[in-house]
């Protein structure tokens, strides 16, 4: 992260030195035009009077002539420092990042250099869908020449179209979604037919008294969720109240926060994509995160390799050479490493509960066998190898 903010200290004064160039450019300029066009009125009324050139008028055209080449160069100079501005941003960013990092990846992590190309070109248009960017992913698509499923594209399309509805302070295309995933939506404990209800109903309550009866009327929508949001509803109801004299200036004003919107658009995004088996955020942008934090870790394990000369340390595709803390935001799910054999465990080499409880990986078990017997490296049980039971996290 410093280098990262070393870099930014450059930019922000090369953009400092732009405003400041542009501001002074400009006061400059309107100057001598106002100086000059002082000056040619000043000549136009000798000239209609058929007066000669003076000599006080020649000594202020020369001043003029002189000013002009002054302001020009001092602007082209200030102008050129701008350039060395720049480069030097071009400096520190070449001073602080590694130009080549390809070699912190196993060359064995990729099976060929077109799948590698595949697997990042897919990664690439799905965020451009999940981030609504459908024009860009279906160019994307074309110029790749890469063949999309209409399977994998209708997800993002129906949620895109929902989202852009609900920016737009359309209720409806998500009413109607919720509605027709209703069940699938109670399996997950999801709120979120409720409350496009709910913010219908304070848009009701917003018309002022006029909208008391639909808003009365609507209320019957509430009936299936009176018993897990009681008090929600009991909150709304006597917001009505207030309603002739202005819900803006009633203990209830906090129902028109606009803050609202915000929540129902992430509300509807994580349960759709819940419901229909997608990532809330995008894989790609999660891959992007985790790998900035995990870049100088891999680059100072790489300078080490190097140095020592022992590259077989890094063989397997699916496993890092060193082990790298990305916080708890990058936990997706539980790991387990062998205390035996510090490796983490893989489908290849699950987790094994022994008989008396310790858990050890299958290849550490394997290695323990003596004599057809299996003695606990934490306790001293012995027992059959083939009673330890195989744990899925």
């Amino acid at each position: 992260m410093e280098q990262c903010a070393s870099v930014e200290r450059e930019v922000d004064r090369v953009l400092q030195k732009f405003l400041t160039y542009g501001q002074h450019c400009e006061q400059s300029l309107e100057e001598l035009l106002h100086y000059v066009g002082q000056l040619r009125a000043e000549l136009a009324s000798a000239a209609l009077q058929g007066a000669p050139l003076s000599a006080t008028l020649s000594l202020v055209m020369s001043q003029c002539c002189r000013k002009i080449k002054d302001t020009v160069q001092k602007l082209a100079s200030d102008h050129k420092d701008i350039h060395s501005s720049v480069s030097r941003v071009g400096k520190a960013i070449d001073r602080n990042f590694d130009s080549e990092i390809c070699g912190v990846v196993s060359d064995a992590v990729w099976d060929s250099r077109e799948k590698q190309q595949q697997v990042l070109q897919m990664a690439i248009v799905e965020h451009l869908y999940q981030q609504g960017m459908l024009s860009v992913a279906e160019e994307l698509c074309q110029e790749s020449t890469l063949n999309v499923d209409l399977d994998f594209k209708q997800p993002f399309l129906e949620l895109n179209r929902i989202l852009e509805a609900l920016h737009e302070q359309d209720l409806g295309p998500a009413l109607e979604w919720a509605v027709s995933h209703r069940q699938r939506l109670l399996e997950l404990n999801s709120s979120l037919e409720f409350k496009l209800h709910r913010l219908h109903f304070i848009r009701l309550l917003a018309g002022g008294p006029e909208k008391q009866l639909e808003a009365l009327s609507y209320a019957r929508h509430f009936q299936p969720f009176a018993r897990l949001h009681q008090r929600e509803i009991q909150v709304m109801m006597g917001s009505l109240v207030y309603l002739r004299l202005g819900l803006e200036k009633s203990p209830y004003c906090h129902l028109l926060d606009n803050s609202h919107w915000a929540e129902i658009c992430e509300t509807f995004t994580r349960d759709a994509c819940s419901l229909l088996g997608l990532s809330v955020e995008s894989p790609l942008s999660v891959s992007f995160a985790s790998g900035c934090v995990a870049l100088p870790v891999l680059m100072n394990i790489k300078a080490v390799i190097e140095q020592r000369q022992c590259t077989g340390v890094w063989s397997h595709k699916d496993e890092l050479p060193i082990e790298i803390e990305l916080g708890m935001k990058c936990w997706y799910h539980s790991v387990f490493a062998c205390p035996i054999l510090r490796q983490q465990t893989s489908d290849s080499n699950p987790p094994i509960k022994l008989i008396c409880g310790h858990v050890i990986s299958r290849d550490a078990l394997n290695k323990l066998i003596n004599g057809g017997k299996l003695k606990c490296p934490y306790c001293p049980m012995e027992q059959n190898p083939a009673d330890g039971k195989r744990i899925i996290f």
